[in-house]
């Protein structure tokens, strides 16, 4: 018994460590800790989770998905897991996918907005745009302050080239996150049915 004490302070101070490197955006780093707290002991959900997290990060999708699957399978119940599954199977363009891990993660923790985000921009993807602009509009019901949601439903309206509603919602980004949606908003391809609309336009300046 005294060996398992002793073995889990260790993972919880590899643990500890691993998640102040992956705070200060040192990945490798932070990589290497949690798999020697898995090697220590191999059920350890928040190390396979944030393993998950790290290779996220470096963009190691497919390894990253093996991570995730390895904390669902040890607990089917962990939100963080099925959340970021998604994030990975996005990235891979595996959206039908990905959205399966968002509805998993919703339904864990319906309040869970930025999931409702990312397998809105998923449906969009898809050209499911009617269903994309339901999930930003959930996302909006949960937390009305935060700009992604409008960002995001401006990009769907523009690729439906419904020009008006893709200037108020990224209007409303923009009074939120000026700079940030400024930015986006002239470098993003989704914008291109709608670039030369006046408003539009307005509004980047």
């Amino acid at each position: 018994l005294m060996a398992q004490v002793q073995d889990s302070q260790k993972v919880s101070n590899l643990l500890s460590q691993g998640n102040g490197f992956l705070d200060r955006g040192r990945y490798e780093e932070a990589l290497q800790l949690y798999n020697r707290a898995i090697e220590i002991e191999k059920y350890s959900v928040p190390s396979w989770v944030n393993r998950g997290n790290a290779l996220l990060s470096l963009k190691q999708y497919e390894e990253a998905l093996r991570s995730y699957n390895q904390a669902i399978a040890l607990r089917p119940n962990k939100n963080e897991a099925w959340y970021n599954r998604g994030n990975a199977l996005s990235a891979l363009g595996r959206y039908e996918e990905a959205i399966r891990s968002y509805n998993e993660s919703i339904v864990i923790e319906p309040n869970k907005f930025e999931a409702w985000i990312n397998k809105g921009i998923a449906l969009t993807k898809l050209r499911r745009y009617q269903e994309g602009l339901a999930s930003y509009n959930q996302a909006i019901s949960i937390n009305p302050n935060f700009a992604a949601a409008y960002y995001n439903k401006a990009c769907n309206y523009a690729l439906q080239k419904q020009t008006d509603l893709a200037v108020k919602s990224l209007a409303k980004a923009i009074k939120m996150e000026r700079q940030k949606y400024t930015e986006l908003a002239k470098a993003d391809n989704d914008f291109i049915q709608v670039k030369y609309n006046r408003e539009f336009q307005n509004l980047l300046k």
